[in-house]
């Protein structure tokens, strides 16, 4: 499998505290102290519930580690990998105690991550047959960006841009205030840092024009109907990177991709993922 890059350790340990923080507060698990006695030990294994594309085992598995060193806990597939229902994720062994107090936090982050990754397989899927990629926005959950761009390699897509600090994307509203489309590429040339690439969305054909006679390296075709996309495409003629944007979904993604653009992007394969349905179960 490709290398995915995955979040450093560093990243993933300060999301993982914070989790841990927020679910055990002050006082810690008082079902589990209440009931567990405190040298009881348990095994048990994490298992996917429905058919997904694995990620965040990474993050999973250190939430069992930093909630007590002594849990002993392995991956059994890989980050990327396509799982059906009943696959082992992981296995676990320790102070029960500690197994119950990392179980929702682990479950959470290897849910949410899978999610992300299995949505973003699922358009991958459908345009497989096509050079475009599927990649994702900034329309993530604040704080879990790192994570959730990385659950989307995961899945077969790439990324976007990572924030607003590493590349310039003239929107609507940028236009708006700028004057016009030319108006706004013009003043990101002069001021943007040097090296930064710079992306135009526009909306009509006229706008299209605009850009290209300005020059900029890529072109966000936002909410255009794939007949007037594939225009574009010939139009633009590899002088820029296209990427199409908006209402893309896995019943539209072949026809939008089929009209030649680079990459189509899609915000809801990040905040609107479903989870995959995974589950902790300790062996008798």
């Amino acid at each position: 499998m490709a290398d995915l890059n995955p979040p450093s350790q560093a990243h993933i340990d300060e999301l993982v505290r914070r989790a841990l923080a927020e679910d055990l507060g002050d006082v810690g698990d008082i079902t589990t102290d209440s009931v567990i006695p405190a040298d009881h030990r348990a095994s048990g294994v994490i298992a996917a519930r429905k058919a997904g594309v694995v990620a965040g085992l990474p993050v999973a598995l250190r939430v069992f580690q930093l909630v007590d060193p002594k849990v002993k806990a392995a991956a059994i597939v890989a980050d990327g990998a396509a799982v059906g229902p009943g696959t082992v994720l992981l296995e676990v062994e320790g102070p029960a105690r500690a197994l119950l107090k990392a179980e929702r936090v682990a479950l959470n982050f290897l849910g949410h991550l899978s999610g992300v990754a299995t949505a973003t397989a699922e358009i991958a899927a459908v345009i497989a047959h096509t050079k475009t990629r599927i990649c994702c926005t900034r329309k993530t959950t604040p704080g879990l960006r790192v994570l959730e761009k990385y659950a989307v390699r995961c899945g077969g897509g790439v990324n976007h841009r990572m924030g607003l600090y590493d590349m310039v994307l003239i929107k609507d509203n940028h236009i708006a205030a700028a004057g016009g489309v030319a108006a706004a590429i013009r003043a990101a040339k002069k001021s943007a840092p040097k090296g930064v690439k710079i992306e135009v969305e526009v909306d009509t054909l006229d706008q299209l024009g605009e850009a290209l006679a300005e020059g900029v390296d890529q072109i966000m075709l936002d909410n255009m109907a794939p007949a007037q996309m594939k225009i574009a495409v010939e139009r633009v003629a590899g002088r820029a990177v296209t990427e199409a944007s908006g209402s893309i979904t896995k019943a539209t993604a072949a026809a939008i991709a089929e009209s030649g653009v680079d990459l189509m992007s899609a915000g809801w394969i990040t905040h609107s993922a479903p989870c995959l349905d995974v589950g902790l179960d300790f062996r008798d």
